[in-house]
């Protein structure tokens, strides 16, 4: 197997600098804390964020969750990017109060130049 280079490597900085090849798309994030690890269970918390500009979510900012499950979201056309990893509860502890431990986080893709 060989390598292949495309030219030399630039630094982080111009990296960045560089334009995107898709100026108009902007992401936008939704995070959907469910009653279970099953995508399909109840909607318990969120957070939304808007990578398009055009609102400013913010945490308390609806009663109602955007979606009833994770699949619902899916359906609708947003893109699973990450799931919590399962832990299990240390004996003991299995019915205590923290954090939310079924966090999964969504992106969808808005062209902004479509008004």
């Amino acid at each position: 197997m060989t390598a292949t280079t495309t030219g030399p490597a630039l630094s982080v900085d111009a990296s960045f600098a560089t334009p995107s090849a898709t100026p108009t798309l902007r992401q936008q994030v939704l995070v959907l804390y469910l009653g279970t690890s099953a995508l399909d269970s109840d909607v318990i918390g969120w957070t939304r964020y808007d990578g398009t500009g055009r609102s400013r979510p913010t945490t308390g900012d609806s009663d109602e969750p955007p979606y009833a499950t994770g699949l619902a979201a899916l359906l609708d056309g947003w893109r699973l990017l990450q799931m919590s990893q399962l832990h299990p509860h240390t004996t003991g502890e299995e019915y205590d109060t923290s954090y939310l431990p079924y966090e999964f986080l969504f992106e969808r893709l808005v062209d902004v130049a479509q008004g």
